[in-house]
């Protein structure tokens, strides 16, 4: 019955909220269609300017991976991480996910048709997939879109939150499994 329930409410959620949002808007006398237009020139606008830093970015994951660079890095990394329980697959996947999503959901894809998705090491990497960010991508795209000039510790914060999310994704899926 819940779950019939709950599954009910997740069909309805986005049509009522697509329905809401206007209604309200013209309750309160907003202009909605004119302000979604202008929204939606404005996202346009942002856009274009952020093409750049996305295109650099993905050249240069491109080359980390085509160089070898990965496979290298993985390599200095293997022996200190198997003292921890860490599977050596994995690594490629740490690595990639602070730099990209899409290289990241493409390893993880690859490691579920290896070992399967209910294998630990599928496990492990979906909970990775989903306790980590792409740090280096938003801090690209997302800086670059809005001018910021001096990150600060952004980077070593977001690093450090990848670090955190992949080791407590560790713990939890060797606790749980």
């Amino acid at each position: 019955m819940f779950a019939n329930l709950c599954e009910q409410l997740s069909l309805w959620a986005v049509p009522v909220l697509l329905l809401m949002i206007p209604l309200v808007g013209i309750l309160r006398g907003v202009k909605v269609y004119e302000a979604f237009v202008e929204g939606a020139v404005d996202g346009f606008h942002t856009s274009v300017r952020i093409l750049p830093f996305l295109v650099a970015m993905m050249v240069a994951i491109y080359i980390f991976r085509s160089s070898g660079a990965l496979q290298v890095f993985t390599s200095l990394l293997q022996p200190l991480l198997s003292n921890i329980g860490v599977p050596a697959e994995l690594l490629p996947l740490a690595i990639l996910r602070p730099l990209s999503g899409t290289g990241a959901m493409g390893i993880t894809t690859e490691l579920l048709h290896t070992h399967g998705p209910d294998s630990m090491i599928g496990r492990m990497a979906s909970t990775i997939l989903g306790s980590t960010d792409t740090t280096f991508y938003i801090l690209t795209v997302y800086f670059g879109a809005v001018g910021v000039q001096n990150p600060r510790y952004s980077v070593f914060v977001g690093l450090l939150g990848d670090l955190v999310g992949f080791l407590g994704a560790i713990y939890i899926c060797n606790q749980l499994f």
